[in-house]
């Protein structure tokens, strides 16, 4: 079941995901060569429960963290571990803020220290193809629409596009209905209507696209152990376009 949201709905969720865009943003100088992934997990739930939200993801599914930490290879839903971080590593954090009931979702893909070039290629392909993605979203367009752009972006880049992991609705539990895929075809499949709040989540890998499960059962990683990227809004659609409700600064 689709759930269409009223402005005032969307205003609610918008300011769920300022608070979420806004710890991304403080993470950007929290993480650094030998910090954790259980110190950026615990950075994020204290953020979140300071601000009188709730750190969604705990209790989904029996997922015990605030966050998903996910490590180079690792596509997502890493757990957190204490393993030192180091130069060079690429790392995708992803949560889900409850703020008095309005749900938001962004991922965002920082590296440690020293970058290097193919890593700057992947982000910022990764990057480019979620905004393209947004793009799409606008009333009467449709699903197809979404992932053709993303997806022919990111070949002509000569990367993959991710299969199994998808964007989806969102609000007023975690995970809704519709899914949205980041590849297909354009003009294809559901059909965008103003008021659907969704999040566009591209996972970019140097590699192949095809994935393997962890034996944890939650993490997935690329099967040919190539690095992989992820950046993700929450956006709803309105008459006046895609509105951002996870918006960095």
């Amino acid at each position: 079941m689709i759930t269409l949201k009223s402005t005032r709905e969307i205003d609610a969720m918008a300011e769920s995901g300022a608070l979420l865009a806004s710890i991304h943003e403080k993470l950007r100088d929290f993480i650094k060569p030998g910090v954790t992934g259980t110190e950026i997990n615990r950075f994020f739930q204290d953020q979140i429960e300071a601000a009188g939200g709730i750190p969604e993801q705990i209790g989904f599914e029996g997922y015990e963290y605030a966050t998903c930490v996910s490590v180079n290879d690792e596509i997502c839903h890493g757990f957190p571990t204490d393993k030192p971080l180091k130069d060079n590593d690429l790392i995708k954090v992803d949560t889900v803020v409850n703020l008095k009931g309005a749900m938001s979702d962004s991922c965002w893909t920082y590296v440690v220290g020293e970058s290097t070039p193919v890593i700057d290629h992947l982000m910022e392909v990764t990057k480019k193809a979620l905004y393209k993605g947004i793009e799409q979203a606008q009333v009467g367009n449709r699903i197809g629409d979404i992932g053709h752009a993303i997806q022919t972006y990111v070949e002509s880049e000569k990367l993959s596009v991710v299969r199994e992991f998808i964007g989806h609705g969102i609000g007023p539990t975690l995970h809704e209905s519709p899914a949205v895929p980041h590849y297909g075809e354009a003009g294809k499949g559901l059909r965008l209507k103003e008021g659907m709040v969704i999040t566009i989540e591209p996972m970019v890998n140097t590699g192949t696209w095809k994935s393997k499960m962890d034996k944890n059962g939650w993490t997935a990683r690329t099967k040919d152990g190539g690095l992989s990227c992820q950046f993700e809004h929450t956006l709803a659609i309105t008459k006046q376009g895609p509105r951002i409700l996870t918006m960095q600064k």
